[in-house]
């Protein structure tokens, strides 16, 4: 009786042991708690992050307890990747947005469009979706097409009314990132320098790669549970993210 305790201990610490090594040197699963991400992340997508794709920092491990003093084995992120990130203001919180701007960038918006070394970048309007909403709230809004290179083009929308469509020129420090939300009008980023403002290399957490599984955490309310079913968002199980 005494060894199947003690192998049953073991069997647990050796499987303890392989998720934490999984999950801080290889892909970590996250939840999309908001709306900031909007169209690209919905509230209730879980979604894969590849912990390699930037090279390891503290902020890999759990509770960012890693032994790891300065960033290391780094490859640089790409303007248009979706990034977690720790949050400056406490290296605490856990932050998707995506990066536009690279160290030493100049970024400024203009009318909602995006200025990046002075040159705009370019936009297309395109069609509306069905619904994009700020918190419990759904808004009016407009959908564009914004290309931030040859390789990168994505989905953003601003509030038709109240948008915050100009901002002051940003100067980006070198080790820094200019990091923003799709849904530009719901999204607390790089834009509010007290709140996140620049973010450190060492505070990225890891490359946002694919949604393997969503659902309307409105409509699958443990009180509804006749709406189960219908809260299953399938056709945005496993889809890469861009």
């Amino acid at each position: 009786m005494k060894q199947k305790i003690i192998d049953n201990i073991q069997t647990i610490f050796y499987a303890l042991v392989i998720a934490i090594v999984i999950r801080s040197l290889l892909i970590q699963p996250f939840y999309i708690p908001s709306s900031s991400m909007e169209p690209t992340l919905l509230v209730g997508d879980r979604i894969f992050v590849t912990k390699y794709t930037y090279g390891y920092s503290k902020h890999s491990f759990p509770f960012s307890l890693g032994p790891i003093k300065k960033r290391v084995f780094f490859d640089e992120p790409e303007r248009g990747d979706i990034i977690v990130f720790k949050t400056p203001a406490d290296n605490r919180t856990d932050y998707i947005k995506r990066i536009v701007g690279l160290p030493n960038d100049k970024i400024q918006f203009k009318d909602g469009d995006l200025f990046l070394n002075d040159r705009k970048i370019e936009k297309e309007k395109t069609s509306n979706f069905e619904e994009i909403t700020c918190g419990n709230n759904s808004i009016d809004f407009e959908a564009f097409n914004e290309k931030i290179s040859n390789k990168k083009n994505y989905k953003i929308v601003y509030k038709r009314e109240g948008s915050q469509k100009n901002t002051d020129i940003y100067i980006i420090p070198d080790k820094h990132y200019f990091l923003i939300g799709d849904n530009r009008d719901c999204s607390r980023d790089s834009r509010f320098l007290s709140d996140v403002g620049y973010v450190h290399e060492e505070n990225l957490v890891g490359k946002a790669q694919i949604i393997f599984f969503s659902n309307d955490t409105i409509k699958s309310s443990v009180l509804k549970f006749w709406n189960w079913n219908d809260s299953f968002r399938a056709e945005r199980f496993f889809k890469r993210l861009k």
